[in-house]
């Protein structure tokens, strides 16, 4: 890769995609938008694809139909105090490994994933035209969500370009939300630059670049949250190729200081 294409990044929203629905072939549907529009194809080998994990728990049926619920009392009374859904509570406390706090309106838990955010993942924007009465879920296999695009794409275009699923979380002591890799294929969600000297000569002890994230947090910038556009095409971006998984990116529960 060329010193001039390392110091460019692009980020196009992909535009064309119609609302997904139960047993898409999401994949195909990317292609069609990829081939549609100018100047992106041929791939290339500095591209990375990012798709919004609402797309994917939406083609892969990974919703709940909120009239079905029925809320345990604790959901009904957490929600009656802070002027929530019960229904909703009720299915985030359903797919909870661990409620890591549930206080001041503001459901954390932890998903089976390992994935430490608020209200595991679930989710009621966004979601279509049934939009009140169901809730998506998160993919039940992120990085297996990522394979199957990564090689429906290679298939077609002939090019293994890797492929990120974003999702948005909050930070702590931090307002806002950006948006992390939730699952990956095809490259390695973090740089590691222990050992390594930095500009000065330094030896960098400490520095580990979630790329992964950056990738999905730069793919957020042009896709937004209300325009309609679920996937973006990352174009110069550096990264390491990998059989790798996001799993590599959680904090192991001994390093944990907040747990």
């Amino acid at each position: 890769m060329s010193a001039d294409r390392e110091a460019r990044l692009e980020v196009i929203a992909l535009a064309g995609l119609p609302e997904v629905r139960a047993g898409d072939d999401l994949a195909s549907l990317i292609g069609d938008a990829l081939g549609g529009a100018a100047g992106l194809l041929p791939l290339r080998e500095d591209d990375v694809i990012v798709v919004t994990q609402k797309v994917v728990s939406k083609a892969e049926g990974a919703v709940v139909d909120l009239t079905t619920v029925e809320p345990r009392p604790e959901a009904v009374d957490f929600a009656t105090r802070w002027d929530r859904d019960p229904r909703q509570v009720e299915v985030v406390l359903r797919e909870a490994r661990r409620i890591v706090r549930m206080a001041n309106g503001v459901l954390i838990t932890e998903t089976p994933h390992g994935f430490v955010c608020a209200n595991g993942g679930v989710d009621a924007s966004n979601v279509g035209p049934d939009s009140g009465s169901i809730v998506t879920l998160l993919p039940a296999d992120p990085d297996a969500s990522a394979t199957r695009i990564r090689g429906a794409l290679r298939t077609r275009f002939g090019m293994d370009v890797p492929v990120v699923i974003s999702d948005s979380f909050g930070r702590p002591w931090r307002w806002g939300i950006v948006d992390v890799a939730i699952g990956i294929s095809g490259l390695a969600p973090l740089d590691d630059l222990r050992g390594i000297a930095d500009a000065d000569g330094r030896i960098m002890r400490s520095t580990v670049r979630a790329v992964a994230d950056e990738l999905a947090s730069a793919a957020e910038l042009a896709l937004g949250k209300t325009a309609g556009r679920p996937v973006a095409l990352i174009r110069g971006a550096v990264f390491q190729r990998a059989e790798a998984s996001i799993r590599e990116a959680l904090i192991p529960a001994g390093n944990d200081l907040f747990r």
